[in-house]
């Protein structure tokens, strides 16, 4: 099932039912065609923020770093989350080609996951941050290989961005160095990519990685920690 609803952009319903985009520039899906809520509940929120989440005595406050925000989809799983848990967050995403108000309402999520239909657009736009002071989301539109990051500061990063194929810019080892850099000590990184070189430069950058069964679809994927002595 596939409709246009904007140049460059298809809308696509998924194997479980959730809804995705299929990016025409980039010749890529913003999520998994086996599942768009499964694939991010699989490798984003259990293998990242729930792991780390019982890892880490269950802090009170956690500070997440998304690339590559797309459709919204890793956030508003984790709000969710985090919600039921009462923990504070603070979300930074980089997203320098965001999805348009039109298209954001057209994603199924909220109706399948039960939530106020206007709250990934309240994500999107940030307007989150003034009816819920326990979730500060900040949406930065540049490109995030020329930003620079504070180190010692995420808990948790979502690596979401386009394959390395398509934004090859984004998987270097420079890059992976500057997310190690910006991690705090027994930090976790998750990606859909298991690609060598994906796995060399976390490597490279100081990562301990390991290989994990993957959604439906998809063999492995990979989770990167941050441990230093």
């Amino acid at each position: 099932m596939t409709m246009s609803n904007k140049k460059n952009l298809l809308l696509q319903i998924t194997d479980d039912g959730s809804s995705t985009l299929f990016n025409e520039m980039m010749g890529e899906n913003y999520h998994s065609h086996f599942g768009a809520v499964g694939e991010s509940m699989h490798i984003f929120i259990e293998a990242g923020l729930k792991y780390f989440y019982k890892r880490a005595a269950k802090n009170e406050v956690l500070n997440i770093l998304e690339v590559g925000f797309g459709t919204g989809l890793n956030a508003l799983l984790t709000y969710i989350y985090n919600k039921e848990k009462g923990i504070k967050t603070n979300y930074k995403s980089y997203e320098p080609y965001p999805v348009s108000h039109s298209q954001v309402m057209l994603l199924n999520y909220c109706d399948l996951l039960g939530v106020d239909k206007d709250l990934l657009w309240s994500l999107h736009s940030g307007d989150i941050n003034r009816s819920d002071k326990k979730f500060f989301i900040e949406i930065s539109n540049n490109l995030f290989e020329k930003a620079t990051l504070k180190s010692d500061t995420f808990d948790i990063v979502y690596f979401d961005a386009f394959s390395p194929d398509a934004q090859s810019e984004l998987w270097t080892p420079d890059v992976m160095k500057k997310v190690y850099n910006a991690m705090k000590n027994c930090s976790v990184l998750t990606t859909y990519s298991c690609k060598g070189d994906v796995k060399r430069a976390l490597k490279g950058a100081g990562f301990k990685i390991e290989k994990l069964p993957g959604p439906p679809g998809k063999r492995e994927f990979l989770r990167a920690v941050k441990e230093e002595l």
